[in-house]
């Protein structure tokens, strides 16, 4: 055998023996990617779902953030409101606060931008002589009453209600003054306020 054709079985030999460890090398590293690839595309996932979970309390805490609603208001005016035949909505012109605009003072509704629950309150002043009722209602359904009755002894009344209100939106609330009774309207006696507790 002559000295190339023994170099060239030399480097056969050395190849395949080359090859075979590589082979061997590259199925371990390949044994130990795959027992701890599935594990960390678990963990990746775990934390893309950690991820999305948090961005969407972000956004619906915004969200929350954005639909603020409080609004107090006062009837104003000079003197007494009523009595009047029929019953009639009273209109609180003097808006104190009306964050989110959900109360209309030229109308006396407050029409709910978001689902949730509300607190509404009412408190009234008025003279003695005659009796005082105010009803306030959700959409056409009466919820409470606040009221006195006329007395001759009592020369003046305050009076007042407030509840929890489920609304949906669009929903609204607003304060009628029974017929024949009367409120008194001057300065901030007599308002009305609300607050959204929470959405829904």
């Amino acid at each position: 055998m002559n000295l190339t054709t023994l170099l060239f079985v030399s480097l056969l030999y050395t190849s395949t023996l080359v090859q075979s460890e590589s082979n061997d090398t590259d199925t371990e590293q390949s044994s130990v990617v795959q027992s701890c690839f599935p594990d960390m595309c678990n963990l990746l996932k775990e934390f893309g779902d950690k991820l999305k979970e948090s961005e969407n309390q972000i956004v619906e805490l915004k969200n929350k953030e954005k639909n603020k609603v409080f609004f107090s208001a006062a009837t104003g005016g000079f003197g007494h409101i009523g009595p009047f035949s029929t019953d009639t909505t009273v209109i609180y012109r003097t808006v104190i606060t009306n964050i989110g605009s959900a109360y209309n003072r030229f109308t006396g509704f407050f029409t709910a931008p978001v689902a949730g629950v509300y607190y509404f309150c009412i408190f009234y002043h008025a003279g003695g002589d005659r009796g005082a009722k105010l009803h306030l209602y959700r959409n056409n359904e009466l919820v409470v009453i606040a009221s006195d009755h006329q007395s001759d002894s009592d020369s003046a009344d305050n009076g007042g209600n407030a509840v929890f209100l489920q609304l949906q939106q669009g929903d609204q609330v607003f304060v009628q003054l029974a017929a024949n009774t009367h409120i008194w309207g001057y300065n901030y006696h007599t308002t009305f306020s609300g607050f959204l507790v929470t959405q829904q």
